[in-house]
């Protein structure tokens, strides 16, 4: 089969022909129609992830699928060749990625059935940026009427986020890199600021000039760049990063600080799916590429300044 995947840790993606996965007792083959890129993508590939297991190389990218199952494993399982799923990956070094043309997953990951009505290519935008944005909302523990300030907010995870706390009346400062002042307002967001344009601080300060109630900060890659944007939290707020960067140096006093991880879950994917099959909840594809276009498309996403989702297409 296809797949994109590295020899080494911080090796050049490249795409390469590997073996079909066969599933074992209690899993399911899908064979692979879109997958979805995210940040934790190329992470992996460059720094390796937190885990015990020893790395196995050629390590195939990717976390996020949507597909068709193509074969079960030995055992009951609640799945059935033909079915249509998406979901997520574990992102670990002995697992299998999802950029490529089948994987093999435990029935009892965070895999699920997409509905009826809801394309494929939609559903493979959903898990690891929705379950984020789903997540980092509870963390936060907002509860309405209160505001958020996003940084990063027009990627993938911020468009989810934006819209989750728009609809529970959160007031959504949006921090974006170019114009992005009509997407982000469709979404929900009350205000949207172009750093590019005018300084953060100077921004949030003129809206809330107590400060926001919370932040959640979807790029800092260090500790000083997280303590910037804390530092516009309000005394007794809460400050998230999801970038592992929340160390007590980067904090304020009086602002609490989150490294946020995600936990995924089959149940959380549902609700997700419901969502987006009602229209409810926007899924933000940017663009759309063949597999082969995947080791460029991740050297663009590590530059920065996404907007939405890049999908796949197997």
């Amino acid at each position: 089969m296809r797949a994109v995947a590295v020899s080494a840790f911080r090796a050049e993606p490249a795409l390469v022909q590997l073996p079909k996965p066969d599933p074992d007792a209690g899993e399911v083959r899908v064979r692979i129609e879109y997958a979805a890129l995210n940040p934790c993508d190329w992470q992996l590939a460059d720094e390796g992830p937190d885990a015990v297991a020893p790395p196995v190389f050629p390590l195939v990218v990717g976390v996020d699928y949507a597909g068709r199952v193509d074969m079960i494993g030995r055992g009951d399982n609640r799945f059935r060749v033909g079915d249509c799923v998406f979901g997520r990956v574990g992102g670990t070094p002995a697992g299998g990625g999802t950029y490529c043309d089948f994987v093999s997953v435990p029935q009892d990951s965070a895999i699920t059935l997409v509905p009826e009505g809801l394309p494929l290519r939609t559903a493979a935008a959903l898990p690891s940026a929705g379950m984020a944005a789903a997540q980092l909302l509870e963390t936060a523990v907002l509860r309405g009427h209160e505001s958020l300030l996003i940084i990063g907010a027009a990627g993938g995870v911020g468009s989810y986020l934006t819209q989750l706390a728009s609809a529970r009346d959160l007031r959504v400062l949006a921090a974006v890199r170019g114009d992005e002042e009509h997407r982000m307002r469709a979404l929900g967001a009350a205000l949207t600021i172009d750093t590019t344009v005018r300084p953060l601080e100077a921004a949030v300060r003129d809206a809330c000039p107590e400060g926001v109630d919370a932040l959640v900060d979807l790029v800092s890659a260090t500790p000083e760049a997280f303590a910037a944007h804390a530092a516009l939290v309000r005394d007794g707020g809460i400050a998230v990063t999801t970038r592992g960067v929340a160390g007590p140096a980067a904090l304020p006093t009086g602002v609490g600080g989150i490294d946020f991880r995600l936990e995924p879950t089959p149940v959380l994917l549902d609700v997700l799916a419901a969502g987006a099959a009602e229209g409810v909840l926007q899924v933000p594809v940017d663009i759309e590429l063949p597999l082969e276009k995947a080791p460029q498309a991740l050297d663009r996403n590590r530059a920065g300044g996404a907007r939405g989702k890049t999908l796949f297409a197997l």
